[in-house]
């Protein structure tokens, strides 16, 4: 497939016909031989895709794309990104692909569902997954993009994909405008939070997620591994990129690093 746009983007970019998961792969060449930051790995037919807690992403082949992008994060005096800052790259990603998907479909309300879930008027057309790599100063960050799927084969009631939402292109133009998008604004976005020395406020990040972030001020019910599922308020984000949830029946505000969050409105099929 032809992605002129993209190799624009990427510099490092190759694209394979098939592959069981674009991540397992870049881990896997990654620790083969040291690859260049921002090295991208493409496909349209991914068939063992991963989600988060486990789960598998499915999507008939020819109708998703598959993305995968190293990135060694350095700060500007070239020290590797603290291991600590990390939460906030795949936070940085979901934005990426909340900007990307928003301008091709202009006409539809999209938003970031905490902490990397993209939607398009409420109905999930990405998701994203981040594979810290051995040494904890370089990660993979996988994402996944419902292009084609038509409505009788989406993974669940709550999916949509690009093509359901009028995009201002179609075909293999959609492919590469898709993907030289979510690229660009993620190298730009990255380097904008590295450059200020990855302070989520100073680099404007912090604001940003919060202003596309759909799960803020919402009733939320998140399944915490090993423990009772929390409910309450999504209030905020905090300075680690965690979620703040005011939760039942005390009210104060937790911090949720890992969890799977549902917006309530869903829990009676709306």
């Amino acid at each position: 497939m032809q992605l002129p746009l993209s190799v624009a983007s990427a510099g490092h970019l190759t694209f394979v016909d098939e592959c069981a998961s674009t991540n397992t792969e870049l881990v896997t060449r990654s620790s083969a031989g040291v690859l260049p930051d921002f090295t991208v790995l493409v496909t349209t037919s991914q068939t063992g895709g991963r989600g988060r807690l486990g789960r598998v992403w499915v999507a008939p082949p020819g109708q998703s794309l598959a993305i995968s992008v190293l990135l060694r994060p350095r700060l500007p005096s070239g020290e590797p990104l603290a291991i600590d800052h990390f939460g906030w790259l795949p936070l940085i990603a979901g934005l990426a692909m909340t900007r990307a998907v928003a301008s091709l479909v202009p006409s539809h309300a999209v938003s970031l569902k905490w902490p990397n879930d993209v939607q398009v008027d409420g109905r999930k057309v990405s998701g994203l997954l981040a594979e810290l790599l051995p040494g904890g100063d370089s990660v993979v960050m996988g994402a996944g993009l419902n292009l084609f799927i038509p409505h009788g084969m989406l993974p669940t009631a709550t999916s949509t994909s690009l093509g359901l939402c009028d995009p201002i292109v179609e075909g293999d133009e959609l492919v590469d405008a898709a993907l030289s998008r979510y690229l660009t604004e993620l190298r730009s976005l990255v380097a904008g939070f590295l450059s200020a020395g990855a302070d989520p406020v100073a680099s404007g990040i912090a604001a940003l997620i919060v202003d596309s972030c759909s799960t803020i001020g919402k009733g939320v019910r998140v399944q915490l591994p090993g423990r009772d599922d929390l409910l309450g308020t999504a209030t905020g984000i905090d300075p680690a990129g965690r979620l703040l949830v005011s939760g039942e029946p005390d009210g104060k505000a937790v911090a949720v690093a890992a969890g799977d969050v549902t917006h309530l409105r869903y829990q009676h099929g709306v």
